[in-house]
Order: C-alpha cells, then sequence, then structure tokens
C-alpha cells in the first residue's frame, strides 16, 4: 500500500489518546513495509509537537527519541519542496480555507492520485471534496 501521510495520523501512534483502532492498523501496516509520502514540512511539524510535548512535561525526552527510531524504520519519503508548489498551495488553501501546511498535503495527494492519511477534519473534508480517497481513521 501507498498513501499520503499527515502528522496528525502520524502523531496519532505516539499520543495515545488520538489512536484508534484504524490508526494503529495503519501503523502495523507501515511496520510491515507500506509506503507513505509526505511533503518537505511534515518532519518539522512532526518534531515540533514532540518539543512541545516535551516543553510541556507532558513526555520525557526519551520517549520522542524512541518514537523517531521508530519513524525511521518506516518507508516514508519526504518530497522536496520546490518553490513552484507555493502556486499549488495557495488556490487550495484558499478555497477549501485550509492552512498551508494542509493544502500542501492535499495538492500531493491529488499529484500522486494516492489516498490521504489524516485526522484533521477540515483537510478530510477537503479531500473528499476534490475526490482524493481518505484512509479510515475512525473508532471502530
Amino acid at each position: 500500500m501507498k498513501l499520503v501521510l499527515d502528522a496528525s495520523l502520524t502523531l496519532s501512534w505516539f499520543f495515545a489518546d488520538e489512536a484508534t483502532e484504524a490508526t494503529e492498523n495503519l501503523q502495523d501496516q507501515m511496520a510491515e513495509g507500506a509506503y507513505a509520502f509526505c511533503p518537505a514540512h511534515w518532519p518539522v511539524e512532526i518534531a515540533n509537537a514532540l518539543v512541545f510535548s516535551e516543553r510541556r512535561k507532558n513526555i520525557p525526552v526519551g520517549k520522542s527519541a524512541h518514537f523517531l527510531g521508530m519513524l525511521n524504520h518506516f518507508l516514508i519519503t519526504v518530497e522536496p519542496s520546490h518553490q513552484s508548489n507555493i502556486a499549488n498551495w495557495l488556490p487550495l488553501a484558499r478555497e477549501h480555507e485550509l492552512t498551508a501546511y494542509d493544502a500542501a498535503y492535499l495538492e500531493l495527494a491529488m499529484r500522486s492520485g494516492l489516498a490521504l492519511g489524516s485526522l484533521d477534519m477540515a483537510l478530510r473534508r477537503a479531500a473528499t471534496r476534490v475526490g482524493v480517497e481518505l484512509l479510515p481513521v475512525e473508532k471502530l
């Protein structure tokens, strides 16, 4: 399986209160060789969520390191960003009232023809409107 993976779904593998049976199943599929594509800002989103959790003393530093080690074993390609992509993200962000970050995930899914894995409801609604397949994430 190949998919576009966003930070919200990725972080559900780290923060237990955000996990569902469906997101845990996807984590298992990633461990078994599923292949994910992410836009260039994905690692920064992941790092930002982890560092803020550490600063709030919600998690110890060692837990972040363990999580990053797990992600390093998954087949995840972080797509390089090009200045020309901005011209694609802005119209999507405007039309669907998304952040530019989320528009980048949507554009990558549209361009690649791959399903999108996200817990973000605004992004999921936009994906549905443009015909992008969504991975199930709801509680089963």
